[in-house]
């Protein structure tokens, strides 16, 4: 069973002229040792996400922030392109001496709320800074997959790069307003920029998971184990019944998943008014010295911060 560690990152002490609210998505890459930098977007005044970081110091099932966050560290893409209106990064993988962070790309729709496609950019200063590979995305919707793609989690095996995405298959009416379904589909690549996609489906839809998000795939004494997040479509803004929770699956070869979601070990706070009380999602879990750690959203998608557990 994970134990909860409480709200880490409270945005509530780091607002600025820069950062109004939220800061969503979390990632932790270890740097050296215990020192690890946290990525995570928060939103600016006009409500466009942009990309930042926090160091950390980790150890004995305690992460320490540093007092300073970085960033913005990329600026948003210029006019029409696939990233001017949202940054958020997803993932970050080590490639030799440099690390590619794949990002999620935003833009506002007419008649659906908004766009989502895939990113890259590249880092030759171990994290301080990137720069986009490309003015137009990586990954985005397709004759295949036509309403949009998001929130990659990638790993480099034997040469092989594997990517865990949402693709979105719908957008449906509800209570007036368009809301997505997506789930998580696979993809491989040989030098992490040019993918090639089969249609494989990971993690599907059921009647609870009617919207799958943000996977993190982990491997560990040869099974492949994923944590994602997942909700229903219809009220799930305000009905924690039908809000985000953490989702498990497992796989042996990481193509084809169990879902195992009563052995995640780990459920939205009891006191509805906490700050994971009505929702948990858009996790990230990582080993160090032998503890396990999960960086996870509580309620409103982020909007008060990010916090912890541990096992």
């Amino acid at each position: 069973m994970w134990q909860k560690k409480g709200l880490l990152f409270k945005i509530g002490n780091y607002i600025n002229d820069t950062i109004v609210s939220h800061a969503a998505i979390p990632f932790a890459l270890q740097i050296k040792d215990d020192l690890y930098r946290i990525y995570f977007s928060a939103r600016n005044k006009n409500g466009k996400s942009l990309p930042y970081f926090i160091d950390a110091m980790i150890s004995d099932g305690n992460i320490k922030l540093n007092d300073k966050i970085s960033g913005p560290f990329m600026s948003l893409g210029d006019l029409g392109t696939f990233d001017d209106s949202g940054i958020m990064p997803s993932c970050v993988v080590t490639n030799n001496d440099k690390l590619f962070m794949y990002y999620i790309g935003w833009n506002p729709q007419i008649s659906v709320s908004y766009r989502l496609s895939i990113g890259l950019a590249i880092s030759s200063d171990n994290g301080l800074t990137f720069s986009r590979y490309s003015k137009g995305p990586i990954s985005d919707r397709s004759v295949e997959e036509p309403f949009f793609n998001t929130a990659p989690y990638v790993l480099i095996e034997n040469g092989i790069w594997r990517m865990w995405y949402i693709s979105c298959t719908e957008w449906k009416i509800i209570n007036s307003y368009p809301e997505p379904k997506y789930h998580v589909k696979y993809c491989e690549s040989n030098d992490g920029i040019n993918w090639t996609k089969k249609g494989i489906v990971c993690i599907d839809f059921d009647s609870n998971a009617e919207a799958i998000g943000r996977p993190c795939v982990l491997f560990e004494n040869g099974l492949y184990k994923m944590y994602y997040s997942y909700r229903k479509i219809q009220d799930y803004r305000t009905n924690p019944l039908n809000s985000y929770q953490i989702g498990y699956a497992e796989s042996l070869d990481g193509v084809c998943w169990k879902k195992m979601n009563h052995l995640v070990g780990i459920s939205k706070s009891k006191n509805k008014k906490g700050w994971d009380g009505q929702m948990m999602e858009y996790c990230h879990v990582f080993e160090h010295l032998g503890v396990k750690y999960m960086l996870y959203n509580g309620n409103s998608f982020g909007k008060f911060g990010f916090g912890y557990a541990i096992i």
